[in-house]
């Protein structure tokens, strides 16, 4: 019997790159010895190098030591990693954790968190829109979309006043129908660096619980806003109101574990009982697109956290990256005030986290690239910490030219 050759086509077409990896990549094949890569969103200390923290070197070479298997996790994780996530979260004596009211699983990064968030919403809530910020991290329209979710946008960032647009933001998100869903930068808002104040989370909080709407909030930079324990705080004031709410955490920034994929998400509930059913779900969610996540980098975090030494040099060591990455704000608008003094970039000392909208048109943003092989997203979005004391010279020269 003679069989006919078939030929299997999957008839797509290539999809378009990446605005920040593709970044990367044209960064990478760029021969020049003077490139600056301001893109790509890693801290880099003052030499440009993105560095293994001392506490996560003494954490593995215990870790090397004493681990004893390589045997599948359960489901959640590394096992104390969810307590000790709650107890960074929450604070360690939150009524929440002593009441059992939170529940937590270690997912590959902050972004796995956000996409077991988005099955879950799709499960609870599957009729309702997802609200983000507009701008909001360039990954949340994706994820969402992954889950067949409803998107919508309340404004957020004001390029004219470089600030947070409050009233456009309540009067949007006064639009949410009862039961809609809320996503919320923790701290840190990426890309445009503009926080909520203390009056903002109040104002999110009772808009939240008047309406029911299920907030998750989005906790990729605690400790890199004001410190750990102040960046919790707008967390805090949406708890005291609504009792109902997901938290997709990362360990990426604060521990410099990118490539280790290490984060958690959390679901907080009324009722032991109501925490309890919802993880259920989140579980089978897991187990059906990665049944458990790796082991290391969350082996790393637990270590750490663990261990009062360890996490005092840990703090440590995160007080330095947020501090060199505030000091290197200040430089910045000193150099561009003494060089562009007709433009006011005074607003990016204001910001906080790694990023910033710098006020570059996406032509002006081209020609750094093309002409100065300085590499930022089309935005003007800028990555702070891949300013050093090195390069910013060169930096703000090149701003100096294009504007």
């Amino acid at each position: 019997m003679k069989y006919q050759k078939v030929e299997i086509m999957f008839c797509l077409e290539p999809t378009p790159t990446d605005p920040i990896l593709g970044l990367t990549e044209e960064f990478r094949n760029d021969p020049s010895t003077e490139k600056i890569n301001l893109g790509v969103g890693v801290y880099q200390n003052e030499n440009g190098e993105t560095p293994i923290l001392k506490s996560v070197k003494i954490a593995e070479k215990y870790l090397f030591e004493n681990e004893l298997t390589k045997a599948y996790f359960g489901i959640p994780g590394e096992p104390v990693l969810g307590r000790l996530t709650q107890e960074l979260l929450l604070g360690k004596k939150h009524s929440i954790i002593e009441n059992s009211l939170a529940q937590t699983a270690q997912t590959p990064g902050g972004t796995g968190a956000l996409r077991i968030a988005a099955e879950f919403i799709s499960r609870a809530r599957p009729k309702a829109h997802v609200w983000i910020s507009n701008p909001s991290w360039a990954n949340h329209q994706p994820i969402l979309l992954g889950a067949s979710l409803q998107i919508k946008r309340y404004r957020y960032y004001d390029a004219e006043t470089h600030s947070l647009d409050n009233s456009g933001m309540l009067d949007d998100l006064s639009e949410a129908n009862t039961g809609d869903v809320l996503i919320l930068h923790g701290c840190c808002h990426n890309p445009a660096g503009v926080d909520l104040s203390s009056s903002d989370w109040e104002n999110i909080a009772d808009l939240a619980s008047r309406k029911k709407l299920l907030c998750i909030v989005d906790f990729a930079y605690q400790g890199f806003g004001d410190g750990p324990i102040q960046d919790r705080n707008g967390l805090l004031t949406l708890i005291k109101k609504n009792s109902d709410l997901l938290i997709a955490n990362s360990f990426s920034k604060n521990f410099g574990l990118y490539r280790e994929r290490t984060g958690a998400i959390t679901v907080i509930s009324e009722t032991k009982k109501d925490s309890q059913a919802a993880f259920s779900h989140i579980k089978e969610i897991i187990r059906a697109i990665y049944s458990s996540p790796p082991s290391h980098g969350g082996a790393i975090v637990s270590t750490i956290l663990g261990d009062e030494k360890l996490k005092s040099l840990w703090l440590r060591e995160l007080d330095e990256m947020r501090q060199r990455i505030s000091a290197m704000r200040s430089d910045f608008v000193r150099s561009l005030k003494e060089k562009c003094p007709n433009h006011d970039f005074s607003f990016i000392e204001k910001q906080k986290g790694m990023f910033s909208f710098c006020g570059l048109s996406s032509e002006q943003v081209d020609r750094l690239k093309d002409e100065f092989h300085i590499y930022m997203v089309r935005s003007g979005r800028v990555n702070i910490a891949g300013i050093t004391p090195s390069n910013i010279g060169r930096l703000t020269d090149a701003i100096e030219t294009v504007l």
